[in-house]
C-alpha cells in the first residue's frame, strides 16, 4: 500500500498543468489527544493521496497542523475525510487569499513530537485551555482600546513585511523563542491589560494564549483563524484592515498581499520592497527581501560571495558545500552581515511606498506571438527548457516569459540549444534550452515580442 510520494515535484507540476483544473490552497489545525500518531498519519495519507491532495502536514500526540493544496472539485470529499474524526468535525479551513495551482507539489505527512515546537516541559500546561477567540471586527475594536497590548507571535522575517498597527514584533527566529521573551516583557500587566495576539492561521497564538493563561494573565484574546481568516472577513464584510502589508506564507509564494502598503525594504539596496527570495547558492538558501533590480544584478543571490560560487562549475560547488549543514537556513537565518537594510524587532507602522497598480493596457500594447510553453528548469545550471508549438525563435529575438508566479519577464536570447547542440534558431516541435537568470514553471508560456 502506497504511503509515500512516487512522483517528483516536476512530474507532479506537469500532471497538474495537464489536468487543467483549479486547485485550492488552504490550511487548518486542531489540538487534540491522538493516541497513535503513526497510524493517524498513515490513514490520512491513504485518504488524501486518493484525492490528489498535496501539502505539508505535521501530526503529533497533541494534534495536527496542515498546509495543503487540493483540487477544488474534491473540497467536499476532502471535508469528509476530516469529519471521520470527532475532533475535526466542523473544522474551519483557512482558504488562501491568493491561489496558485503549484503551491505544493508533494504530499508530506510527518510525525513530530509536537505540531508547534514550544520548548516547554511542563506537564501541568493544558494547551486546550485557550484564550477568547475574536472575529475581525471584534479584533479591530479591542485593538483600538488603549488598555490593549497586541503581540505578533510570528518570526522576524514574517512581521517585517506585514503586521498589525502598534503590535509588539519580537526579534525571534522561531515560536519557542518568543514565549519567554514576551512573558518577561509583560510581567507587570497580568491583571489589568488586554493581551491580544495573532499569527498566520491561528495555531501559534492558540498555544500562546493557553500558555499565557497558564502564566496567570487574566484577559487573553486571540485572532480567530489568524491573518488568513481576518483577511477573508474584512473583504467579505467591508471592514477596515488594521493589518498593513503582506502576510508571509510557508509555500513557494512566500507571501499574500493584504494591503497595498509596502513597509519593508530590499535588504540589498534599501528600495521599498516586500518580496522574499531564497539565495540561489545551494550552500546558502538564505531567506531575504530582494527587489527586481537587485534580483537581476545579483542573480537571486544574497551576496557577491554567493554570486561567485553560483558561477563555478557544478562539480566545484558540490565540493565546496560537502558536509555543510545548510537545510536549516531555509525560512530561517534571515539575518546576515551582507543584508545592509534588514530590519527586525521594533518595526514601523508607516508605509514606505504603495504597490504600483498593474497596467492592463500595457499588456495589450506589447505585440507578441505565442511560441510555446515551459517544460523544465534546471536549477543548478540555470537553464530553462521550452517546447516550441506555434512558431520559430532565433538568436537575437526578444521574448516574453509569462506565468502566474513568474510574472512577465522580457529577455533577449543570446544562445539557443536544440537537442544539446548550439543553434541559430529553433523551429516548431523543437525542445529548446537557454540560460535564464530566473526560474520558470510548467505553467509559464513563452512569447516572441513583435516589432
Amino acid at each position: 500500500m502506497q504511503l509515500y510520494n512516487t512522483l517528483s515535484a516536476e512530474e507532479r507540476a506537469q500532471l497538474i498543468d495537464e489536468a487543467g483544473k483549479q486547485r485550492l490552497t488552504l490550511s487548518f489545525y486542531a489540538y487534540a489527544k491522538i493516541e497513535n500518531p503513526k497510524k493517524f498519519r498513515d490513514d490520512l495519507f491513504i485518504a488524501w493521496n486518493a484525492l490528489d491532495a498535496l501539502g505539508r502536514i505535521y501530526v503529533a500526540h497533541e494534534g495536527i497542523n496542515a498546509q495543503m493544496s487540493i483540487p477544488a472539485d474534491y473540497l467536499e470529499d476532502f471535508r469528509n475525510t476530516l469529519e471521520v474524526y470527532d475532533f475535526m468535525k466542523g473544522i474551519r479551513l483557512n482558504v488562501a487569499v491568493e491561489q496558485d495551482n503549484h503551491s505544493f507539489l508533494k504530499l508530506t505527512i510527518k510525525v513530530r513530537h509536537k505540531i508547534v515546537a514550544d520548548g516547554l516541559h511542563d506537564e501541568t500546561f493544558d494547551v486546550t485551555n485557550k484564550g477568547i477567540h475574536l472575529k475581525a471586527q471584534e479584533f479591530n475594536d479591542l485593538l483600538g482600546d488603549p488598555n490593549t497590548i497586541v503581540v505578533d507571535f510570528r518570526n522576524h522575517y514574517e512581521s517585517e513585511v506585514g503586521h498589525f498597527e502598534g503590535a509588539i514584533t519580537p526579534d525571534v527566529e522561531n515560536f519557542r523563542e518568543s514565549l519567554p521573551i514576551i512573558n518577561d516583557q509583560l510581567q507587570d500587566f497580568k491583571e489589568d491589560k488586554n493581551l491580544l495576539m495573532y499569527c498566520t492561521g491561528g495555531i501559534r497564538c492558540e498555544k500562546a494564549s493557553a500558555y499565557f493563561k497558564h502564566q496567570g494573565f487574566k484577559n487573553v484574546y486571540q485572532l480567530e483563524g489568524g491573518i488568513i481568516e481576518y483577511t477573508r472577513q474584512i473583504k467579505e464584510d467591508n471592514i477596515e484592515s488594521k493589518f498593513i502589508g503582506k502576510n508571509f506564507v510557508f509555500d513557494h509564494r512566500l507571501g499574500e498581499r493584504i494591503t497595498d502598503d509596502i513597509i519593508s525594504q530590499c535588504h540589498q539596496c534599501g528600495k521599498p520592497c516586500d518580496n522574499h527570495t531564497n539565495c540561489a547558492n545551494d550552500a546558502c538558501h538564505l531567506l531575504f527581501i530582494q527587489c527586481d533590480d537587485c534580483k537581476t544584478a545579483m542573480e537571486n543571490c544574497c551576496s557577491t560571495e554567493c554570486l561567485e560560487i553560483t558561477h563555478l562549475p557544478v562539480e566545484e560547488q558540490v565540493v565546496l558545500r560537502r558536509g555543510l549543514q545548510v537545510g536549516n537556513k531555509v525560512f530561517r537565518k534571515g539575518k546576515s552581515d551582507a543584508l545592509t537594510f534588514k530590519n527586525s524587532g521594533d518595526l514601523p507602522n508607516k508605509p514606505l511606498a504603495k504597490v504600483e497598480a498593474k497596467n492592463i493596457r500595457q499588456k495589450i500594447a506589447v505585440k507578441k506571438s505565442l511560441l510555446g510553453k515551459a517544460e523544465h528548469y534546471y536549477t543548478k545550471s540555470k537553464i530553462a527548457q521550452f517546447l516550441l508549438e506555434n512558431g520559430e525563435v532565433a538568436v537575437g529575438d526578444k521574448v516574453l516569459i509569462s506565468g502566474p508566479t513568474t510574472g512577465e519577464q522580457e529577455i533577449t536570447i543570446t544562445e539557443i540549444f536544440v537537442d544539446g547542440n548550439s543553434c541559430e534558431a529553433g523551429k516548431i516541435g523543437d525542445q529548446i534550452t537557454f540560460e535564464l537568470p530566473f526560474r520558470v514553471r510548467l505553467s509559464d508560456k513563452i512569447y516572441k515580442i513583435l516589432g
